[in-house]
């Protein structure tokens, strides 16, 4: 059965329950055992407060995990409108842009690394692509490990990873919808029904959800449905088995990014406007589906196990009028000095990617003398094949950025698709958390990884294996106190060679990064949460050489500081800071216009700032501002062009109140409220390109819980 019919005919068996007399019972029994995953409460930066899935595999507080985690749960979601990772990542300094083009897949970096949409993102622990917005109405929390994660992910990028916590059933009923529109006319709709059936062992969680997509660039119209289902069975007082699907369609046209006029200014452009608005443009169109489930089993209160796994179907058509170069003057990258670009014709369809990830371990603990241990073991399995076609990348015409020109499509489409790369990765794992002494832990683990690729196309086979240390110790002198040290080894797929390169399309081979790190986190009072880390990474150096050749040479050095703080400073007033200070470098290249370079895209200084006020005069009513800041950002490897920093306000208020027996919370938010222009992502990719953040922005939206 495909992932799409198997989640439309669980969903429609749930909701045909979900408002049956007996839901709505007010008597409940006891609720059954929750999956480690689903019991997270953690809000963003806080430290004091249950662990998080990515922090590894034995569970502990985050007060005494020796990583840098951060967490946004569903409520802070709900209070600050979040809907995309995108809106998310404006409350983490550490988190960036990296070629975030509206329309298409989100993608983001972390301590300056990019992620890897092959490898970076998680769901419950397991591998999904980040091909396209991953959608959040079914999402209980985002987990976001910062730094390695070779020994919690095995294959990952040096920035870390991003876990999406699936909504799990509740022990009560739970019927809540949200509606929301903002100025430029994109309506939402989503529904989310949870609770027990009529025999208790039985729980539900159904969200469903309708978008009508008007992004703040003019013509990147679309929409987006999607629905989910999510079902617990307690078997037995020992036993729970979890199954979960969900189906997303979307469909947007995309926006590019723009280059420098004349390789050496910045385009004098309003933010609204759309490169991609030929006749003959269409939205990229995606679809996207999970199958998941989850078996645990408690032995007795010392031993338990799990099995898990999720198969991922994922498929695109894309289409793009896209804008590169300047013939008339020669230059590739960059636009002409009178704002001339080349159009190309862009298809690419029938992409597809079907990954599936299953992961058994087991976790106990015992004591040897005087010591004792919290382990964790494990083996993971891991497959991906990845279909596409030779796509049409003709060129088509000249436009203009100020004054746009209708050019004529070629007329030609993608070539068959047909397997062009698949990925195996297995792997065992260990970890022992030993209590030393009171105050003292050590951390200590390992994961066998061993890496399958084919290249189908190029004709090349990869088979490597791969030991992934990491080791921490962990000093708590107080119990609302503690430091730690930590050395990691992490692992990453190479990169793959981008359009214009000798060796197009061709994956690198995998490679070990190393990381540093040390920090210090505190819970000062009740709700009142400090961490500071500081870390080095180091890792080899992926780029375009004179050639015209990709290649990894050299390497890439990010040395950082961040720091998070979060609580209530007053019984009324809220505040929340991130911050992270990053210094990196490129070096043995052999090439002077390169040793020695900041990377780009990554300023040396970001910041955030959020602060939420209880009005005490009126109940229910809260008033929140945020203030952002990145530093500049180099353009180009060379470094021979920054873009500016900036600076953005948002402003925002909910009240809450009730509408008869109906709970009813309305907000409102104000994006970039002072209308600033600035360059908020300006990735090196394809060439180098340049996107502007979003104008003012307004969002409303009310939520009703009946």
């Amino acid at each position: 059965m495909s992932a799409r019919n198997f989640a439309v005919s669980t969903i429609a068996l749930a909701v045909s329950q979900a408002f049956s007399i007996s839901a709505f019972a007010d008597e409940a029994p006891a609720a059954p055992a929750e999956a480690t995953m689903a019991d997270v409460v953690v809000i963003t930066g806080k430290t004091g407060a249950k662990g998080a899935s990515v922090a590894g595999f034995v569970d502990m507080p985050l007060l005494q995990t020796p990583a840098s985690v951060t967490v946004l749960n569903r409520e802070k979601m709900q209070e600050l409108n979040i809907r995309s990772t995108t809106d998310a990542a404006k409350f983490d300094a550490s988190i960036g842009d990296a070629y975030n083009a509206v329309g298409y897949a989100e993608q983001f970096s972390i301590r300056g690394f990019k992620l890897d949409n092959g490898s970076s993102y998680r769901k419950d622990g397991l591998i999904i692509p980040g091909d396209t917005q991953i959608p959040l109405e079914n999402k209980e929390a985002i987990e976001v490990l910062k730094g390695l994660a070779g020994l919690q992910a095995g294959l990952a990028t040096p920035g870390g990873i991003v876990n999406y916590v699936t909504k799990r059933p509740t022990t009560t009923p739970l019927r809540s919808v949200t509606i929301e529109a903002s100025e430029r006319g994109t309506l939402l709709g989503a529904v989310d029904v949870g609770g027990r059936f009529e025999d208790r062992r039985f729980g539900y969680r159904v969200n469903v959800a309708g978008e009508r997509l008007r992004s703040y660039v003019k013509g990147a119209d679309g929409h987006r449905n999607f629905i989910s289902g999510a079902f617990d069975w307690q078997i037995s007082p020992q036993a729970l088995l979890q199954l979960d699907a969900d189906y997303q369609k979307k469909s947007q046209v995309s926006v590019p990014g723009f280059q420098l006029i004349g390789n050496k200014t910045l385009p004098n452009i309003p933010a609204d406007t759309m490169l991609n608005d030929q006749p003959w443009s269409y939205p990229v169109q995606t679809e996207s589906s999970n199958i998941g489930a989850r078996f645990s089993y408690q032995f007795n209160q010392d031993w338990n196990a799990t099995v898990s796994a999720n198969s991922h179907s994922f498929k695109r058509d894309d289409y793009t009028a896209f804008p590169y170069g300047c013939g008339a003057q020669d230059l590739y990258p960059g636009f002409c000095d009178n704002g001339d670009y080349d159009v190309y014709d862009y298809i690419s369809l029938g992409e597809r990617k079907k990954p599936q990830a299953v992961q058994a371990m087991v976790q106990g603990k015992f004591a040897t003398g005087a010591f004792s241990h919290a382990v964790a073991a494990g083996y993971s399995f891991y497959r991906n094949s990845e279909k596409w076609g030779q796509d049409l990348y003709e060129w088509a015409g000249t436009s203009n950025i100020y004054h746009p020109v209708v050019v004529q499509p070629t007329g030609l489409t993608s070539g068959p698709v047909s397997e062009r790369r698949s990925d195996r990765e297995r792997a065992v794992f260990f970890q022992d958390v030993v209590t030393l002494t009171e105050q003292l832990k050590l951390h200590a683990g390992v994961r066998h990884t061993q890496v399958e690729r084919d290249q189908v196309a190029a004709k090349a086979r990869t088979d490597e294996s791969f030991w992934l240390p990491n080791v921490s110790l962990v000093f708590a002198p107080r119990a609302n106190v503690s430091a730690y040290a930590s050395w990691a080894e992490g692992l990453e797929r190479g990169g793959i060679a981008p359009k214009r390169t000798n060796n197009v399309a061709e994956a690198l081979a995998p490679s070990l990064s190393r990381q540093i790190e040390l920090g210090v986190k505190a819970d000062l009072y009740k709700d009142l949460s400090l961490a500071m880390a500081v870390f080095q990474i180091r890792k080899g150096l992926e780029y375009t050489d004179a050639s015209r050749t990709y290649v990894r040479n050299g390497r890439a050095e990010h040395r950082g500081l961040e720091l998070s703080a979060q609580g209530h400073v007053t019984p009324d007033l809220m505040l929340a800071f991130s911050a992270m200070a990053l210094n990196t470098e490129q070096s043995g290249t052999g090439q002077a216009d390169m040793d020695g370079k900041r990377v780009t895209n990554v300023p040396k200084f970001k910041s955030t700032l959020y602060a939420e006020y209880a009005v005490p005069q009126v109940a229910g009513l809260k008033l929140n501002a945020n203030w952002q800041h990145a530093g500049k950002k180099a353009f180009d490897p060379e470094n021979t062009f920054f873009v500016p920093s900036y600076d953005t306000l948002n402003l925002g208020a909910s009240y809450a109140t009730r509408i008869g027996a109906t709970a009813a919370t309305f907000r409102a938010q104000v994006y970039n409220a002072t209308d600033k222009f600035y360059w908020r992502d300006v990735t090196p990719d394809l060439g180098g390109y340049l996107f502007p953040g979003a104008e003012r922005t307004v969002k409303l939206s009310a939520q009703f819980d009946f």
